[in-house]
């Protein structure tokens, strides 16, 4: 079982970034070749039964799958990343972390007015950063398809803070 396979390589880093939070590390996965494959293949195949015009990943971690899943599923990949690191036009939206406040933001002219655009991000947590994805799509006129994330941390209740039927984590914990 794909989550059984996670969990067995997802190592804990005691207070980092800072101390009292037990971070998640998801980078011994990208090792195991066979394993992204399949994680990357489940994801595309929750979501086979749903329009998607695209794929709105979040930097930086939700950049490793997130291209992967738009190839697979033959739609643009949407970068949307920390203030200051994209050219051009952008759209903004501040928002909360777990330990402390960010910026999101995306070229304006990456998702147009009816698209359905699935969001990708690594884990999801408090939700703020899921949330923050969400207002910016659906702020310039796009629908939010549904959530993929490799993993939830379900005590700091994220769910509750995105609107949307279609969420899938690979892993709870």
């Amino acid at each position: 079982m794909i989550s059984e396979r996670m969990g067995s390589l997802i190592r804990e880093i005691p207070d980092f970034p800072r101390k009292g939070v037990i971070f998640k590390d998801i980078t011994p996965i990208l090792k195991d070749v066979s394993l992204c494959k399949e994680m990357s293949e489940a994801m595309v195949k929750y979501f086979k039964d749903i329009k998607i015009d695209g794929v709105a990943c979040l930097e930086s971690r939700g950049f490793w799958f997130g291209m992967l899943i738009s190839q697979m599923l033959n739609v643009p990949f949407i970068p949307m990343r920390k203030k200051g690191k994209l050219p051009g036009t952008v759209v903004t939206c501040n928002y909360n972390l777990e330990y402390g406040t960010a910026c999101l933001e995306m070229h304006a002219d990456a998702i147009h007015e009816g698209d359905n655009i699935l969001i990708h991000d690594d884990v999801l947590a408090t939700g703020g950063t899921a949330s923050a994805a969400s207002q910016l799509i659906e702020g310039v006129g796009a629908k939010v398809a549904g959530f993929a994330f490799l993993l939830e941390l379900s005590a700091l209740e994220g769910r509750k803070k995105i609107d949307s039927s279609r969420i899938l984590s690979l892993l709870t914990y």
